[in-house]
């Protein structure tokens, strides 16, 4: 059986991208998974003079978490159009670390907002870049409108649901 992990890109204790990752994760077939919380590897900011001293503990027990499963699931928060403070540090960190974050494995990159284009600014950046990242993007799924569209841990909106599931078995096509 696959093993994935999943975490969304964000620190925010009541994470609507964290509520979306693990509806997500759950509906893999024939895979495990794991939640992770990226609160629990706390990070200085990156800088150079920091790394000369030697990698933080945080950002060596998050490369080998990444290393340790078949595929990720990822739920990204948008801050001003882009990643999240705490997501872009921790991928600076494991960067220098290992040029291929994501270990050239399968990962299925999704964000949602509050508003009307569900985190597309930076989903459009993840998908653009991640494959530099060492990731292989295999699907791509954006939920507009969280609250309004997100009731009781499931996607109520009827074409959304189905383009979460079109793209969740791409996903298990890939792992």
């Amino acid at each position: 059986m696959k093993k994935i992990l999943a975490f969304a890109g964000s620190n925010s204790k009541k994470s609507i991208n964290k509520q979306l990752v693990t509806l997500a994760a759950e509906k893999v077939k024939n895979a495990t998974f794991e939640i992770a919380d990226l609160n629990e590897y706390p990070l200085p900011i990156f800088s150079l003079e920091i790394e000369a001293e030697g990698f933080p503990k945080s950002a060596l027990e998050f490369n080998e978490l990444l290393s340790n499963y078949d595929g990720f699931v990822v739920s990204l928060a948008e801050h001003n159009g882009s990643y999240s403070a705490v997501f872009k540090n921790i991928f600076d960190w494991v960067s220098r670390i290992d040029r291929t974050v994501f270990k050239d494995k399968p990962i299925l990159l999704m964000a949602t907002s509050p508003g009307g284009r569900g985190g597309m600014s930076v989903l459009e950046t993840a998908a653009r870049t991640f494959p530099h990242m060492g990731a292989t993007v295999v699907a791509t799924f954006s939920l507009p409108n969280f609250y309004d569209n997100f009731k009781e841990g499931e996607i109520v909106n009827n074409e959304l649901k189905l383009a979460l599931n079109t793209a969740i078995i791409e996903f298990e096509k890939a792992i």
